[in-house]
């Protein structure tokens, strides 16, 4: 196992220095973001029509002694306005292309959602049973929508010698454990997910228990933490819709590796997932709005290669 970085937090950075910072924090792995929501300028899509750029591009790479972990192109490709929801799938089926080219194994995004009808203007989240029309919006979405789009981009990837590692967030259908692996059981195992154990603090979810619930559906990490306020808690529940910058008044708010929950939760997950054969990455993705990108990825970089397990030791005398 290995530490990563999601390098859209050094956007604003040349690829260059963005080598050289990350040699510093010891390491050499990268997840990169081709377009949608993740801004990162570091890799273009558009190098599926330049080999000169491409060539160059992974050149650069290689002579810095680099690998990329997945690129990652989280979009809505299910959202109810036609036009968005074309663009996002466009970008996504690009870099699914652009991973087999540059021989990344992963490609990383969001499952969607949709809205409530084909003339919805927004996507609808479903979060509760009743009144009962809610069930009906849920069956429409999954069975019109989720389905159809999904079965057909997982062919897409698997196609292509690609999986997709789905990114468990609420406001998408795909959000916890139960509905990454209804996902998976209709668009099949080049679908899993990019596990993320911020997204499940905050729902509830003891992350550790969930990689025992996924396993060998996790197909990549992002390493990042939550910190819950149990004063604020209790005036709205984990639903908390107040922006991450009102850090005071949230129920909840992502922190680094490390301030949300100390060392030894973090030895047993990263334990855990070797338990269950994950022996990938831990991309550190930064949206710590209490601390600067450059002192929560210094940070995050420091504690997590503290705990790292680099190396399965081989099976003891007894066995």
């Amino acid at each position: 196992m290995r530490v990563g970085c999601f390098t859209p937090l050094l956007s604003q950075f040349p690829l260059d220095k963005v080598i050289e910072k990350l040699k510093s924090l010891k390491i050499s792995t990268v997840e990169l973001g081709t377009g949608n929501y993740p801004g990162d300028p570091h890799c273009k899509l558009s190098m599926l029509e330049n080999e000169k750029e491409l060539t160059e591009f992974k050149k650069k790479l290689d002579d810095a002694g680099f690998t990329i972990s997945a690129l990652s192109c989280h979009g809505n490709p299910l959202h109810p306005n036609a036009a968005v929801a074309k663009a996002y799938a466009d970008v996504s089926r690009r870099t699914v292309e652009l991973a087999a080219k540059l021989q990344v194994p992963i490609v990383i995004d969001f499952s969607g959602c949709p809205g409530d009808s084909d003339s919805a203007k927004y996507p609808n989240w479903v979060t509760c049973p009743w009144p009962t029309e809610y069930l009906d919006v849920l069956d429409w979405q999954w069975e019109k929508k989720v389905t159809p789009y999904w079965t057909e981009h997982g062919k897409f990837a698997k196609d292509h010698g690609v999986k997709i590692a789905i990114e468990m967030h609420p406001g998408f259908v795909v959000y916890n454990p139960e509905t990454m692996l209804r996902l998976r059981s209709i668009a099949g195992d080049s679908v899993g997910c990019n596990y993320d154990p911020s997204h499940m603090f905050w729902q509830s979810i003891d992350p550790i228990k969930a990689v025992r619930v996924l396993g060998d559906a996790i197909f990549h990490v992002h390493a990042k933490d939550t910190q819950i306020y149990d004063y604020n808690l209790p005036k709205t529940g984990v639903l908390d819709t107040k922006k991450y910058t009102d850090e005071r008044n949230r129920a909840w708010i992502f922190r680094t590796c490390g301030y949300g929950h100390a060392y030894g939760w973090w030895k047993e997950f990263i334990s855990t997932l070797r338990m269950y054969d994950y022996d990938y990455v831990l991309s550190i993705e930064h949206e710590d709005t209490l601390m600067s990108p450059d002192e929560g990825l210094t940070k995050a970089a420091e504690f997590l290669n503290q705990i790292i397990i680099r190396e399965r030791p081989a099976a003891p005398w007894w066995v």
